[in-house]
């Protein structure tokens, strides 16, 4: 049975890379008693899948992965308190959200076409003007490093959608990851030149897989969601 499940990585753990974060769910998997398939070998590991990596010093509400179960399938009633019962055994910051069967389909680091973002706006800048600017661009080059040879590429088509949030202070940007795709530090790069961007907060907030025109999130049928485990984007330390 595969499962799939939605967390968040927010606060201080965003600055654990995608590999401690996998050694992380890992113990959180033996700690909660989850009976998770191993891999063969000398050194077997729980078979986990992971999404799309989120970039170190990202946070992110809509994080995901796949875990390969030994049973069958769960009661109803089991799917429902999983959940709470990762999250008790994750540290601070990661938060299961959701989760559900998987029947069928591909890895997620496959199927997920489109990302969004939340981009925190440096000081001095408009976010209104600047979504403007992007989206009225004929093109934006950004020269990019790739097996050792640097390039200028084209982003603006990987642009799919930019806003102003509401309160002005970010971005609201869905970003392709389809081909090369664009990191948000690659958006930030274009979109304030000369600035630190690398100080900048951001938050991933959706993903959506996309099949013959119709969108849906990587998990359509969750049986629980704890919105109010969810801190407020782009706040704590």
């Amino acid at each position: 049975m595969r499962l799939r499940v939605r967390y968040t990585k927010l606060g201080k753990v965003r600055f654990t890379s995608h590999r401690d974060t996998a050694r992380i769910w890992e113990r959180a998997m033996r700690k909660a008693g989850i009976p998770v398939v191993t891999s063969r070998g000398f050194t077997p590991r729980p078979r986990l899948s992971f999404g799309l990596a989120l970039p170190t010093g990202a946070e992110s509400t809509a994080e995901y992965l796949d875990i390969e179960l030994v049973v069958d399938g769960l009661e109803q009633s089991e799917l429902a308190v999983l959940p709470e019962r990762l999250t008790v055994a994750l540290p601070g910051g990661f938060t299961a959200l959701e989760a559900a069967e998987q029947d069928g389909g591909g890895s997620l680091q496959d199927e997920v076409t489109s990302v969004v973002w939340q981009l925190e706006v440096p000081a001095g800048a408009d976010a209104a003007s600047t979504a403007d600017r992007l989206l009225a661009a004929g093109e934006l080059p950004l020269e990019r490093e790739r097996k050792g040879e640097r390039r200028v590429d084209d982003v603006r088509p990987a642009i799919v959608s930019l806003a102003p949030a509401a309160d002005g202070t970010r971005l609201v940007a869905e970003l392709a990851t389809v081909g090369r795709g664009l990191r948000p530090a690659e958006l930030a790069a274009v979109a304030f030149p000369g600035a630190a961007v690398a100080a900048l907060r951001v938050l991933r907030t959706h993903q959506w897989i996309e099949h013959d025109g119709n969108r849906r999130p990587p998990i359509s049928n969750a049986v629980m969601t704890l919105p109010d485990a969810v801190p407020a984007p782009l706040v704590g330390a």
